[in-house]
Parts: structure tokens; sequence; C-alpha cells
């Protein structure tokens, strides 16, 4: 009986001790937060989708006080909330341009032919480990959805072709997207940047063409109509520039017969008419 009582002083003074040890710390060791910290994260999305750089709106706000990033780095706010920002802690707003996923690929289900009839998960990075979802173009999307199911912010959704349409208004650039592709057709590119590339297949003329109907064929028009220097041909596939002296425009669409290079004026594969320039003959 004894022993039981000692052992148990022995562990109320250890837990005293400890308990004035973390006390003291405390008191003397801790780091006054920042007393706007809590109204700058307030002010903020609270979305913590990481388009920004940063894992979360605490760290993002924390790194604005420090002066480690500008109000206008977080691309999800709007124009008041991040003036309302940087007229609170007394700095400028900063320039960052939003960007959006796109998908480098336009070959849906009425695109490409089907090899067998697949019956495994339905999912992308399931079907890519059978055989590639028995599909046509072992390039282009799957189709299963793995990109819609893991979007946190309800900004893609499939269409009838069985292709993943992102909402430019709701995408906040997280990337999660990106990550889940079995095939990384997924990019995050600026919103003004309107001229691309909707195809990811590495083959040429009819062999491409075999595999897809809306693949790009490697024909070369584009780089041929585009202002000098903003488009090129590399590895069977165009290559837009948009750092130098010249912007891309609409021309590098005009004369590509199956529509793999696109002028984009809001969703992807969801273009308005009055959008779509009227295509010059191929000759």
């Amino acid at each position: 009986m004894a022993d039981i009582a000692a052992a148990v002083a022995v562990m109320v003074g250890m837990g005293a001790f400890f308990g004035i040890v973390l006390a003291l710390a405390w008191r003397f060791l801790r780091v006054p937060e920042d007393p706007r910290l809590e109204v700058v994260e307030d002010l903020l999305p609270g979305n913590n989708c990481g388009a920004c750089g940063e894992p979360g709106c605490a760290a993002f706000a924390q790194r604005v006080l420090g002066a480690e990033l500008s109000p206008g780095k977080c691309t999800v706010a709007d124009a008041g909330t991040l003036e309302e920002i940087a007229d609170f802690l007394g700095v400028g707003v900063g320039a960052e341009e939003r960007r959006i996923a796109r998908l480098r690929c336009a070959g849906g289900a009425s695109s490409v032919p089907a090899l067998a009839e697949y019956r495994g998960m339905a999912s992308c990075r399931g079907a890519v480990v059978v055989d590639d979802g028995a599909q046509g173009c072992v390039w282009g999307c799957l189709g299963y959805g793995d990109c819609e199911r893991v979007c946190t912010f309800d900004a893609i959704h499939m269409n009838e072709d069985r292709l993943p349409v992102v909402e430019p208004e709701l995408c906040t650039a997280c990337a999660d997207c990106v990550d889940v592709c079995p095939r990384d057709l997924f990019v995050l590119v600026p919103e003004s940047q309107r001229l691309f590339v909707q195809c990811s297949s590495p083959l040429a003329g009819e062999a491409a063409l075999a595999r897809c109907t809306v693949a790009c064929d490697a024909c070369g028009r584009c780089a041929l109509d585009a202002p000098p220097g903003t488009v090129e041909m590399a590895d069977g596939l165009p290559l837009v520039h948009y750092d130098g002296e010249r912007t891309p425009t609409p021309n590098a669409t005009w004369r590509c017969p199956t529509g793999a290079i696109t002028w984009l004026a809001g969703r992807q594969f969801e273009e308005p008419e009055e959008e779509r320039p009227a295509r010059r003959s191929h000759g």
C-alpha cells in the first residue's frame, strides 16, 4: 500500500513540476500573435484552396502580414475584399492574374473509338492500368470523372460526351484535378491566355485521326496563320508562346481542320457562336 501511495505522490509531483514549467514557458517564451492576423484571415474567402501557393488562408494571412506576399496573390477573393485588406494593412494590393484549370484534350466518347468493352472500376486511375480503359487514344481523357469527384468547389462537371467541363467562375486553381488525372491532362493557365491546344497526342496525320477524330494532325496551319513567333510546332503539337513581343490571336484557329487548337471564351468545349471565327478553306 505504501508503494502505491509513493507512486501516486511521484506522479502528482511530476505533473505539478511540468505544469509549472509549461506555465513559465508560456509566460516568458511565447511569441505574441499579431492582432491583425485574425482580421485579415476573416476577410479572406476561407476556401483554403491553395491557389496562392500556401496550404490555407491562415498561412497566407501570416505571410501577407510579414510582407512576404501581397494581398493580390489571392486570386479567389474579389477586388473589393483585396482592397479592404490592403487598406487595413497599409500596403499595395499587388497584381496576380487569376488562373483556370484547362484540359489538354477534346476527345470525348463520340470522337475516340473503343477497342473493347471496358468493365472495370469506373475510375480513370483504375481504367488506366487495365489496358488503358480499352480506348483508341492512349493520351486522351478516360472520361470516368475522377476530376469531378475530387473538386471540392463543384467547378467541374462531366458533359454528355464524357469530358470534364470546368466552370471558370468557380475554379480556384487549387490543382486537385491536376494531381488526380492519371494522364496529366489538366493544366492551370492564366485566364487571359485564350489560345489553347486541347490535344496531347504526339501522332501526326492519319495515324492521329484514326485514334481520335478531333486530334491534332500536326498539319502546322496554326503556326503559319498565327502572328510570327506566337505558335510553333514541337513534337507534333502546336506550342503557344505568350512571352514574346506579339500576342497570340484567334487567327491560329481559322484553318485547323479538327479544332485541336481553339480560342477559349469561357467554358471549354462550349464556346458561344459569336466567338467562333469562320474557318477558311484548307487549301
